[in-house]
């Protein structure tokens, strides 16, 4: 089951912009002490990338259809407590505005029952060209797409 919510909020005059989703924990996801394995926390933020990007404009195929692609060249993940099967999951997305060729996001993942924090995360990707080519100046259709959000 996911469910999305949006919000745009301003941080000291600049705007956030953030996605929500819930993940009710399939019986697949745990590992044998009945814990989600913590590989699988890596799959439930890149649903709350797609959600995030689905929402606001910057899908993956957008990204692939502007003559780019975006891979993971960071990721920090901070476990906080565990989850189990059939724990509903609030996974954060949040989006932090940098400069250059390259998207930032913030990850909170939540218990829903109790509120309980989960995982703290972050991540970093770069924008390469399809023919391989790490970019260093921020490719136009992100520029354009940042300007639309006034990042």
């Amino acid at each position: 089951m996911k469910q999305t919510e949006i919000s745009t909020e301003t941080d000291a005059g600049m705007q956030t912009l953030s996605d929500t989703i819930r993940i009710r924990v399939p019986f697949f996801d745990v590992d044998s002490i009945q814990m989600v394995w913590h590989g699988n926390f890596v799959k439930y933020l890149e649903e709350g990338r797609e959600s995030f990007g689905f929402k606001f404009g910057l899908e993956y195929m957008h990204i692939y259809n502007s003559g780019y692609v975006a891979p993971i060249a960071d990721m920090h993940l901070e476990y906080k407590n565990t989850a189990g099967i059939g724990d509903t999951l609030i996974v954060e997305t949040i989006y932090k505005p940098c400069r250059g060729a390259k998207l930032m996001f913030d990850y909170v993942v939540k218990r829903e029952s109790d509120g309980e924090l989960i995982l703290k995360a972050s991540t970093v990707q770069l924008f390469v060209s399809r023919n391989g080519v790490f970019e260093v100046s921020t490719p136009e259709f992100y520029a354009e797409w940042k300007k639309k959000w006034s990042l």
